[in-house]
């Protein structure tokens, strides 16, 4: 049984989080302009989620060592009802074992708390693996993008009603016996 942390992000995060978000990327050939791989925040994500209101960002540890993250942002030009899913990547070798579920239970639970009604997301194609993750959540695919991340890189938008990913959240068991999901 894995031992793994999920909490808040912390300000000496910031390193090891960048480099999880790119190394991610690089892996999948997704470190292409128009991404959050060139995003000048992405080695600052503790100060852009500590000044904004109404966001939050999850990092996830196993032993002392950042493994991953996702957060919830009131990204420019959404509705004051919606958010975003953002920067929500995995080292390889906490893949498959309900982690990315659990982070995303955890962001649709602050959502709920901050009065968002819809959760917001941008991907790519080429990580296929989040795609049947969001699916199996109750995200639907949109036709065009909302809002103004500036990720014109990323290729696919979906939409998810809070109250319905809740719902199908909370009746998977997700981490089974694979992991100790402590919530800190």
């Amino acid at each position: 049984m894995q031992n793994i942390q999920i909490r808040t992000i912390e300000e000496k995060d910031n390193a090891a989080i960048a480099n999880v978000i790119r190394g991610t990327l690089e892996e999948f050939g997704a470190n292409h302009p128009g991404t959050v791989y060139y995003d000048s925040v992405t080695g600052a994500l503790f100060q852009l989620f500590q000044q904004t209101p109404r966001s939050v960002y999850f990092i996830a540890e196993k032993d002392g060592e950042v493994v991953g993250g996702g957060g919830i942002y009131p990204t420019d030009g959404l509705p004051d009802d919606t958010c975003e899913l953002v920067k929500m990547y995995l080292l390889p070798q906490v893949r498959g074992i309900g982690l990315g579920r659990g982070l995303i239970q955890r962001c649709i639970e602050f959502a709920k708390e901050a009065g968002y009604k819809n959760i917001y997301l941008e991907t790519m194609p080429e990580l296929k693996q989040a795609l049947k993750t969001y699916e199996k959540l109750g995200f639907t695919y949109l036709d065009k993008p909302m809002g103004n991340s500036g990720h014109h890189g990323c290729e696919l938008w979906m939409n998810g009603k809070v109250e319905e990913l809740m719902r199908v959240s909370q009746s998977h068991h997700w981490l089974s016996n694979k992991i100790n999901f402590d919530r800190i």
